[in-house]
């Protein structure tokens, strides 16, 4: 029951009023409460931003900038890993003489990203197949450590040099190893028997493996002063440039001798330690050999400032 106002006879009268008029003047009341709500809301999104808008588009701005320098990043990164797998390679092959065991025995990818498109008879082949690879290869490693400890126990076995022939090596003495390198007097690329150490003159200096001394040169030309030792099985070391000499030509000497200090004699423009590794005639880079003392982390940042140092010293 409701009153409204009767024009023609100038007063009101009684009127009533059905529930689904009511609920339909509700329902456009909120309609357009609604139309308006979202008109208001378009126009403050478009011209306003909130504290947390205006912070989320600077994080964006800055990881555009920073998505370019990690990309190249991650490929460094990957680079790195690589040369380290095949320097390990080499590294298993020189020192054990068998093949390094396969980082990924099973496959490139993992099993998880094709097991939903396979069948359940294959998934169990390629399983049993795997596995059969993985007692294999299991195997092939537990003999190659056997013949390994069998070796060491040896008193006859000659180890190679493993030791540094400086105290208290760190990564950032890392210089030029082998390969082809630019020398620095010429400016041309030349081959590069060694692994350049800086180091400060006078540094004593330390026989990497024991052995008998074969070379005794006193210099001023191409390596200067030089000490050359045998070290049994094929394996000789030499140590240029150095300062004084404190071995002679005929000596044994054991492991960890002071054999000499960091000079400058020779072609070279700063102090440092020519160190060469030999086995018959083939020149070994040293870098192979002196895992076994360093750090892992160590190993690895000396192994990539070596190979990337494209400038001898000498």
């Amino acid at each position: 029951m409701g009153y409204e106002f009767d024009k023609e006879n100038i007063r009101f009268r009684s009127v009533t009023r059905s529930v689904g008029g009511i609920l339909w003047k509700v329902v456009k009341l909120l309609l357009v409460s609604l139309a308006l709500s979202v008109f208001y809301y378009a126009i403050v999104a478009t011209f306003f931003s909130t504290d947390a808008e205006k912070r989320l588009r600077r994080e964006n701005k800055m990881y555009e900038k920073l998505y370019g320098s990690m990309v190249d990043k991650e490929d460094m990164v990957g680079d790195v890993v690589e040369e380290l797998r095949l320097r390990d390679a080499e590294i298993y092959e020189s020192v054990f003489h068998s093949k390094a065991p396969s980082v990924d025995p099973i496959s490139s990818k993992d099993l998880d990203f094709v097991v939903d498109s396979i069948r359940e008879s294959n998934v169990t082949l390629y399983t049993g197949r795997k596995a059969d690879q993985l007692l294999s290869q299991a195997s092939r490693v537990e003999d190659n450590f056997k013949r390994i400890f069998s070796l060491l126990a040896d008193k006859n076995t000659t180890l190679p040099p493993m030791d540094p022939p400086l105290e208290g090596l760190s990564y950032s003495q890392a210089g030029a190893s082998t390969g082809q390198k630019i020398n620095p007097f010429y400016k041309v690329s030349s081959q590069h028997n060694g692994l350049d150490i800086v180091a400060a003159q006078g540094e004593p200096v330390y026989a990497s493996a024991g052995g008998f001394v074969i070379l005794v040169r006193r210099s001023d030309r191409g390596l200067g002063n030089t000490v050359e030792i045998n070290n049994g099985n094929g394996y000789h070391t030499l140590y240029c440039h150095l300062d004084d000499i404190y071995v002679k030509f005929g000596q044994e000497i054991p492991k960890g001798t002071k054999i000499g200090t960091v000079g400058i004699s020779g072609n070279t423009y700063a102090p440092h330690l020519h160190y060469e590794v030999m086995h018959g005639d083939d020149y070994l880079d040293p870098v192979n050999y002196m895992f076994g003392t360093l750090t892992p982390n160590a190993y690895a940042l000396f192994t990539y400032n070596s190979s990337r140092t494209g400038q001898s010293m000498d």
